[in-house]
C-alpha cells in the first residue's frame, strides 16, 4: 500500500469508494441517499492538498482521508473511508496516522472526528478520546460520537 495525494481527476472515483465503504455497514437506500452530499469528495479539497489516497499494488484506490480547512485550534477529519475489500488490512490506520501527522505539520493543536458509530471502536483503538455525542452533519436528528486527538504533546 502507498499513500499519495489525490489527483484532480479522482473526485468521482473517491466519492464512489466512500459510498461503497459507508454502504458496507448495511445502511438502507434511503439513508445512503440522505448521506450522498457528505460522501462526495470536493474538487476544492483535492486542489488544496487535503485529500490523501491509499492505493494497492495495482495503483487502485483502496482508501481515502480528507481534512477540513483549519478552524479555531482544530482540523476536522472530514472523511476516512476504506474500500470493503481492504478493511482490516491497516489502510484506515495508515490514513489516520497521515491525518494526525498532517494536522501537526500544519501547526494545529487538535484533530477532531465526527465518527460513524461503526468506526467508534477503531478511533478509540487508535487513541482518539471520546468527547460527547454530537449532531450529524448529514442527517438531522442523528447523533454521532465526537472524538478529539490532542496534538500538543510529543508525537
Amino acid at each position: 500500500m502507498i499513500l499519495r495525494a489525490a489527483r484532480a481527476d479522482e473526485a468521482a472515483t473517491l466519492t464512489a469508494l466512500c459510498t461503497r465503504s459507508k454502504a458496507h455497514w448495511g445502511y438502507d437506500a434511503d439513508f445512503m441517499a440522505r448521506c450522498a452530499g457528505s460522501l462526495a469528495v470536493p474538487d476544492g479539497a483535492i486542489a488544496r492538498g487535503d485529500v490523501r489516497v491509499a492505493v494497492d499494488k495495482d495503483a487502485r484506490p483502496i482508501g481515502m482521508a480528507q481534512l477540513s480547512p483549519p478552524f479555531d485550534d482544530a482540523i476536522e477529519l472530514d472523511k476516512l473511508f476504506v474500500d470493503p475489500s481492504a478493511i482490516g488490512q491497516g489502510v484506515g490506520a495508515a490514513l489516520l496516522r497521515w491525518a494526525i501527522d498532517e494536522t501537526r505539520a500544519r501547526g494545529v493543536k487538535r484533530l477532531v472526528i465526527l465518527a460513524d458509530p461503526n468506526a467508534a471502536a477503531f478511533y478509540e483503538k487508535m487513541g482518539a478520546r471520546f468527547v460527547r455525542m454530537a449532531p450529524s452533519d448529514a442527517i438531522p436528528g442523528r447523533e454521532l460520537p465526537f472524538y478529539d486527538v490532542d496534538l500538543r504533546g510529543p508525537p
